[in-house]
């Protein structure tokens, strides 16, 4: 009787450990509750990149909402621009457009993008030339923008195109359509809500003085409302609200080149940490980039690759040293 009880009681006992481990496993890898991994499947076509004005004088800006990535990066003067990603849209106005400068070229390479401006500064002249990007560029080509005169704007602020007049200007510069390149991993359901999550209803990034960029967690909508210098940013044609799904955002050293212009290089080779942040929580990420060319690679802080919910995202590219608040 006794070496029967004592067989139930070890029966319970190993009962009791194997749900314990089972809920403390499940806890530890709550980083990422995964439903399907990698569902969204982008086809063939080759990415289409905009340098996007982000001069104040230029707000609202038109056809954010439609591309699926952007990067925000600083430029001379603490002001920042923005390169905007599209695939399979028909975005009817974008812009405004500017010129680049030779570090944004970077994330037009890890991208495998054809890339669309207003010109250029001479860094990045001379290596659109040596590293043979396939570029727009409204000095050299009219037919790819235009000017919107109805605009209270400096002329240096009106500069816009949209997806049809771009792809008649890579058919006329016999550009490659196709890639195989994808820079980011997509999956449904994503749940930051491990032990190195934190709360993330509020993200504020500062650029410079000139420059701040904020999100604020629409908890309804499971989505980001995108404000800049504590201003809502709404799309100039639709006047809706721009809203983003997945922020990533960590800081590089940037140096003045110390020009008539005051023009920046940016240290982007090597890694760092930074955040990835989506449905209102913010868990920190590891990111490599080995080259100009090689794709930024992120990963979890448990060194698995970091999958992102399906939907629009924004990465933040911040000088080091200025303020990020996350709440």
């Amino acid at each position: 009787m006794k070496n029967k009880l004592n067989s139930i009681v070890l029966c319970i006992s190993l009962i009791v450990i194997s749900l314990v481990f089972i809920l403390i496993s499940s806890y530890f890898k709550k980083d990422n509750e995964i439903v399907e991994k990698e569902t969204q499947v982008f086809d063939n076509s080759r990415p289409i990149v905009v340098s996007i004005n982000n001069h104040h004088s230029a707000w609202p800006h038109s056809g954010l909402q439609d591309a699926y990535l952007c990067y925000e990066l600083i430029a001379e003067g603490g002001i920042t621009r923005i390169l905007a990603f599209y695939k399979n849209t028909n975005t009817s106005k974008i812009g405004s457009v500017r010129s680049v400068r030779h570090y944004f070229l970077d994330y037009v390479l890890e991208n495998d993008a054809i890339l669309v401006h207003y010109g250029f500064s001479p860094q990045a002249k001379k290596d659109i030339k040596s590293l043979n990007i396939n570029n727009i560029n409204g000095l050299y080509d009219s037919k790819t923008f235009y000017r919107d005169k109805t605009l209270n704007r400096k002329l240096e602020h009106t500069a816009f195109t949209n997806i049809d007049r771009i792809k008649e200007g890579i058919k006329r510069n016999n550009y490659r359509t196709t890639s195989d390149v994808k820079l980011l991993n997509y999956a449904k359901n994503i749940v930051l809500n491990d032990y190195n999550s934190i709360e993330a209803n509020m993200v504020k990034i500062e650029y410079s003085n000139y420059q701040t960029t904020s999100y604020f967690y629409d908890s309804e909508n499971k989505v980001y409302k995108l404000y800049m210098n504590n201003q809502i940013q709404k799309d100039l044609v639709s006047q809706k609200e721009y809203t983003v799904k997945n922020i990533i955002t960590y800081q590089i050293k940037n140096v003045n080149l110390n020009d008539s212009k005051g023009r920046q290089n940016l240290e982007n080779i090597g890694e760092g940490y930074g955040y990835y942040i989506t449905n209102g929580k913010a868990t920190k990420i590891k990111w490599i980039k080995k080259s100009r060319k090689d794709k930024t690679e992120y990963y979890r802080i448990d060194g698995s690759p970091l999958l992102i919910n399906e939907g629009n995202t924004w990465i933040n590219i911040q000088p080091k040293n200025k303020t990020l608040k996350i709440e």
